[in-house]
């Protein structure tokens, strides 16, 4: 995908990352020349990608959520994040409306790509994130979510759903909207 062999974002890259993001063409063209030193191949593999989460997580075990994320933002299953995955991975992340980023979260959490997420793909996300939590701080969460089944199952009672039913994305959308305290659940924000 995309324009990898010149030195310069495709024009088509170019047009449909500025249609379905926020970033400006001066941006979009700074973060691919960026993106260019980082990976001169037009792409980052998992193991690059879980190089760079770790950066952020120095007192964290990142691989696993790294990896799951890796699986949401590579769109195409190729095994690699090209420039256009990239670009809306961040955007989505970092600047995209409430509903965007719970449409991200919810593809986050369907570990099987099915289009419904169970309590077992629920416990699987909630213990990578619980990863990223040092220890000392685990140590502050409430005593019902204090464990990564905890956290698990206190978000899944968000949705009414018996431990065998599954959720689709509106369903998983409209709860956490409804709930800011599974808002939090969802997520690991360091407290620096």
């Amino acid at each position: 995908m995309g324009n990898s062999k010149s030195g310069a974002v495709s024009k088509e890259i170019l047009e449909d990352l500025k249609l379905s993001t926020k970033f400006t063409e001066t941006e979009i063209v700074q973060w691919y020349e960026n993106f260019k030193k980082q990976c001169p191949s037009g792409r980052i593999s998992k193991e690059e990608f879980q190089n760079i989460y770790r950066k952020f997580f120095p007192d964290s075990d990142a691989n696993t959520y790294a990896q799951h994320v890796f699986r949401s933002f590579d769109t195409n299953d190729d095994g690699t994040l090209d420039f256009k995955e990239y670009i809306i991975a961040l955007h989505m992340t970092a600047t995209g409306k409430t509903t965007s980023k719970l449409e991200w979260a919810f593809s986050l959490f369907d570990v099987d790509k099915n289009g419904y997420i169970t309590k077992s793909e629920v416990t699987e996300i909630c213990t990578s994130i619980f990863k990223l939590i040092p220890k000392d701080e685990v140590e502050d969460l409430p005593e019902d979510e204090n464990t990564p089944e905890k956290r698990a199952n206190k978000l899944w009672k968000v949705f009414n759903k018996e431990d065998n039913d599954r959720v689709a994305e509106g369903e998983f959308i409209k709860g956490l909207l409804q709930n800011e305290d599974a808002l939090r659940l969802i997520q690991y924000e360091p407290l620096k």
